[in-house]
């Protein structure tokens, strides 16, 4: 994985994240607090998954099994 992928990769995973929590607060102005979190919890497992494969990538970046390319 090439360093500039690493880090736009990270940046969305951040912004699934902001995003999900955008989405929980808006909609429980609307709905009631449980639909609130059924809402956006698709965003935040896109985001969970997304930092758990970037942990293990940057895990084996550090331990030289697998090194970012420039």
């Amino acid at each position: 994985m090439r360093q500039q992928t690493f880090v736009k990769l990270s940046a969305l995973a951040f912004g699934l994240i902001l995003f999900s929590f955008i989405v929980m607060g808006l909609s429980r102005l609307v709905v009631a607090p449980e639909t609130a979190k059924l809402l956006s919890a698709p965003t935040m497992l896109a985001g969970a998954v997304l930092i758990a494969i970037l942990t293990v990538q940057s895990v084996l970046a550090v331990s030289g099994l697998r090194p970012l390319e420039e």
